[in-house]
């Protein structure tokens, strides 16, 4: 059924997808179904042409008008599929993204192990548009690749290359650094085929260990956090919609030299409750038991934590006053406790006093005089018994007497 009307008639699937229902693939099943009518009358076929949506219901509800187009911006993780749902089990974009968010759709793809810019949108035409190479977007990667490769073999790029029979259009390649067995490599394309980036890098002798987008015709990635995502103003939409119908190197010149902000989402600010004052614990003593040896920890923490007692000082002596008027003291004299086998009360260091049983049985040289008188010898007189002391520390070892009848050898 078709109606006329002077706005240009579109496809009730285009329509219904830019009004945020659904897919088109999935809004031809609902028609199948049956579950979409207007004024009552069910669809029948996905080719029915419309001028609005106006009288057009999905399961007995009524259909608003599409609203503008909104374009947003996110930062797609490593590790995530550009898809609505994976059969897999493996975890997609729509499982990052805020749950507040309206019906998104991504403009292109990024691999599974490509991070970076992603473009969303809620409307199917600004899709389309954004997606034909006709347009000329350009889109700029950082690779780092494992491998060595020159600016020359990069600059060669600029001209095409065919890679396994598919043919690549120009590519802007500089080479950025070095980081020891890698390399960072920009390059800036405007078709965007499937894996372009890593295919063509592999002709080239590289194998790409990180790959991140970093713009989108004017928009950029710029501080954008992993994860994060961030509206594009309506006023650059305009502009930037209207300079892709106008000429096409003026609007690339300009996606160049302005690059367009996002409006990040502010936080909701979260209510705090009232602070509640928390009542005070009861102080609970502990048992007699541990008072007792609390006590006593503490008790003996104040006996360690004391400075000692002054030590009481004593009168100088006769041999300290002599020693310190500058004359030699002479030897003290033993205590009678030697004599009678203690030990003395003056300290000594170092060394222990010897008792005075040591000394008993022996006989000093005076006392030895004075007891056995020595009787002096004239020459040729021989020594007799008792003629002179006892053997002792002052005395010369006699020589032996000779053996009767055995001459002694005279000394050669």
């Amino acid at each position: 059924m078709q109606t006329s009307g002077q706005k240009e008639q579109q496809r009730i699937a285009k329509l219904l997808a830019r009004a945020g229902v659904a897919s088109r693939r999935e809004i031809e099943r609902m028609i199948a179904e049956g579950r979409i009518a207007i004024d009552g009358v069910t669809v029948e076929t996905p080719a029915t042409l419309l001028t609005s949506l106006r009288g057009v219901t999905v399961d007995g509800d009524a259909v608003k008008d599409a609203s503008p187009a909104r374009l947003f911006l996110f930062h797609k993780p490593a590790g995530t599929l550009t898809a609505a749902v994976d059969y897999n089990g493996r975890k997609t974009i729509y499982d990052v993204l805020p749950k507040d968010l309206p019906r998104l759709i991504p403009v292109g793809r990024l691999d599974l192990n490509t991070e970076g810019l992603l473009l969303l949108t809620t409307d199917g035409e600004l899709k389309r548009q954004l997606e034909l190479p006709a347009t000329g977007i350009e889109r700029s990667y950082r690779a780092r690749a494992y491998g060595d490769v020159t600016q020359e073999q990069l600059e060669d790029l600029i001209e095409g290359v065919e890679v396994d029979g598919v043919r690549y259009g120009p590519i802007d390649a500089n080479l950025e650094r070095r980081t020891g067995a890698n390399v960072w490599v920009e390059m800036v394309l405007t078709e965007g085929k499937n894996r372009e980036v890593r295919h063509v890098l592999e002709y080239l002798g590289l194998q790409v260990s990180r790959l991140i987008r970093t713009r989108y015709g004017p928009f950029v990635l710029g501080d954008l956090p992993v994860g994060g995502i961030g509206e594009v103003r309506q006023v650059d939409l305009i502009q930037f919609r209207a300079s892709l119908k106008g000429n096409k190197a003026k609007a690339v010149e300009e996606a160049r030299s302005n690059p367009v902000a996002v409006k990040l989402p502010q936080p909701k600010p979260v209510p705090q409750p009232d602070a509640e004052v928390p009542a005070p614990r009861p102080v609970r003593k502990p048992p007699v038991e541990r008072r007792v040896t609390l006590a006593r920890q503490n008790r003996r923490e104040d006996e360690a934590t004391a400075s000692p007692a002054p030590r009481p000082t004593r009168a100088p002596t006769q041999a300290g006053a002599v020693a310190a008027a500058g004359r030699r003291s002479p030897a003290p004299r033993p205590s009678p406790e030697h004599e009678q086998g203690g030990r003395s009360s003056r300290p000594h260091r170092g060394r222990t006093e010897r008792p005075a049983k040591a000394y008993e049985g022996r006989e000093t040289r005076d006392e030895l005089a004075t007891a056995r008188p020595r009787t002096p010898r004239t020459d040729g007189e021989q020594a007799t018994a008792g003629s002179r002391p006892k053997r002792g520390a002052g005395w010369a070892k006699a020589k032996p007497k000779a053996r009767p009848g055995k001459p002694r050898k005279p000394r050669a």
